[in-house]
């Protein structure tokens, strides 16, 4: 998935920036911290898994959404969104 695609969106950035600021999430939290629905959301998830940027862990019918640790993509999104949100407060 290119760059442009993931970034595109002003849902999955949000998704993004919470899941970077706060670590993991069920899907409901997300959507209500993002201020989208739960299928706008959920499909924003589906794309960002798709990517391998996001991952979850379900517990039941409950999903629990977090970065792929494992991907480096996802190490240097959320140090722009660390840095992005400390240039913001001054």
């Amino acid at each position: 998935m290119k760059i442009e695609d993931v970034f595109s969106s002003r849902g999955r950035v949000r998704i993004l920036r919470i899941l970077a600021e706060i670590g993991e999430l069920n899907i409901s939290a997300l959507a209500r911290r993002a201020g989208l629905n739960y299928g706008t959301a959920n499909e924003h998830l589906r794309v960002l898994e798709e990517a391998g940027l996001v991952r979850h862990k379900s517990f039941g019918r409950i999903r629990i959404f977090r970065f792929n640790e494992g991907d480096a993509r996802t190490v240097l999104i959320r140090r722009l969104v660390e840095v992005w949100e400390e240039k913001d407060k001054f």
